[in-house]
């Protein structure tokens, strides 16, 4: 089963992947862990994905396209993948098309994470990332011990610059710019089913499961 999870920055798609590919045994590819990874190896192209994704901005089509469609051809996803926040637009949905006809495969769900902006704002302002291990807290539903130290690894949490109030507003506004085509797109097509992603995780995925199955 090849499957897509659209949803804003927060609104849980990565969560309910991971769920799902260990349920499923399929590769949960998120297109956010390909480009930090590039980021890590301090590449040409990492240094300009970190000073793109500081500044609360998507990172160009190119990138992301080279990145993910390498990733789709990869033996781990031969018999499925759950692709994790990509196609954000039509662009990118477009070449996805093209290598997947390429490979003899098709898409055979899109599901689109739906939520409000506030509560977008209200889970990422919260998120609070630990500087050694990369453990993720949350103020409010998953607070630290100890203020600003790791339970982990004692490290130092910090605030991510993407996760910043601005930021989060300005990522959410122009993803429902650019997505919305898209998501008219996969309506024609007659493959997308939409999950209210702002329940609680089990109520998430209990429906998530649903709609892949039966569609909603």
């Amino acid at each position: 089963m090849n499957l897509v999870f659209l949803g804003p920055p927060g609104s849980g798609k990565g969560t309910q992947a991971e769920r799902l590919a260990e349920k499923q045994s399929l590769p949960h590819i998120a297109v956010g862990d390909l480009l930090r990874e590039e980021v890590r190896k301090n590449s040409e192209t990492g240094q300009r994905i970190k000073a793109v994704m500081e500044a609360g901005n998507l990172v160009p089509d190119e990138v992301t396209i080279t990145l993910t469609c390498s990733r789709i051809t990869q033996p781990d996803a031969q018999k499925g993948f759950i692709l994790d926040g990509f196609p954000r637009n039509t662009v990118q949905a477009e070449a996805l098309d093209k290598r997947l006809k390429e490979e003899n495969k098709m898409l055979n769900r899109v599901v689109y994470f739906d939520i409000s902006e506030e509560q977008i704002v209200n889970r990422l302002s919260g998120r609070r990332s630990c500087k050694k291990c990369g453990a993720v807290y949350h103020l409010q539903f998953n607070p630290p011990k100890n203020e600003n130290v790791c339970d982990k690894c004692g490290g130092e949490l910090y605030q991510r610059a993407d996760d910043a109030e601005n930021a989060i507003r300005t990522r959410f506004a122009v993803y429902r710019q650019q997505t919305q085509p898209l998501i008219d797109r996969y309506k024609r097509e007659k493959i997308l089913v939409n999950v209210e992603a702002g329940k609680d995780i089990k109520e998430v995925f209990a429906e998530l499961l649903l709609a892949i199955q039966y569609g909603s």
